[in-house]
């Protein structure tokens, strides 16, 4: 039996789940985010505790339990309290600025790298313009979009040098002159 998913979901104060049918629709204080529940899982609301039951024991059932619950937590955490991403730019002359809803990149290539921010995602950056932090309501949307910054110019393996994300280790190649 999954672990993950028996385990009760405490719905923050301020946040209203709403179950109708196979959709759910959870509105906060940051949002309003909306997903469709798989047919094989039932939610159960009491007060402010919500559970997530499975009809069988098949082995889809059981993958689907652990992820349901799991993505439901998220939603309530994110129209609550939202979520963050942390990145850095490192590299002589890497920069990012935000203008709107677009970022802007200045990343050692010929021409600067506009990249799109959708709708739900702001992003600040500080005043060396080379931590950049994106703020959102949905996580998955959040790391897909962190992804594919980070996608733009990924850390070298030589140098380091690249968008990383600001807890990430990178282990660093030695060069020619490091293998004797």
């Amino acid at each position: 039996m999954s672990r993950v998913g028996k385990k009760p979901i405490e719905i923050p104060g301020g946040v209203t789940v709403t179950a109708t049918g196979s959709a759910v629709v959870v509105k906060g204080a940051k949002g309003e985010l909306s997903w469709s529940v798989p047919d094989l899982m039932r939610l159960a609301i009491n007060g402010n505790i919500l559970t997530v039951e499975r009809a069988g024991d098949t082995k889809n059932e059981r993958s689907l339990h652990g992820l349901t619950r799991s993505l439901l937590n998220s939603m309530c955490e994110g129209v609550s309290k939202g979520f963050t991403r942390d990145m850095e730019l490192v590299g002589v002359g890497y920069r990012a600025q935000v203008k709107e809803d677009k970022i802007e990149f200045a990343m050692g290539y010929s021409h600067p790298v506009i990249f799109q921010l959708p709708k739900g995602i702001s992003a600040e950056v500080d005043k060396k313009q080379t931590k950049l932090t994106l703020r959102g309501i949905d996580k998955q949307l959040l790391g897909q979009m962190a992804a594919d910054i980070r996608s733009i110019r990924p850390p070298d393996a030589y140098k380091g040098k690249g968008i990383r994300y600001a807890n990430e280790s990178i282990k660093l190649k030695p060069g020619k002159t490091g293998t004797k």
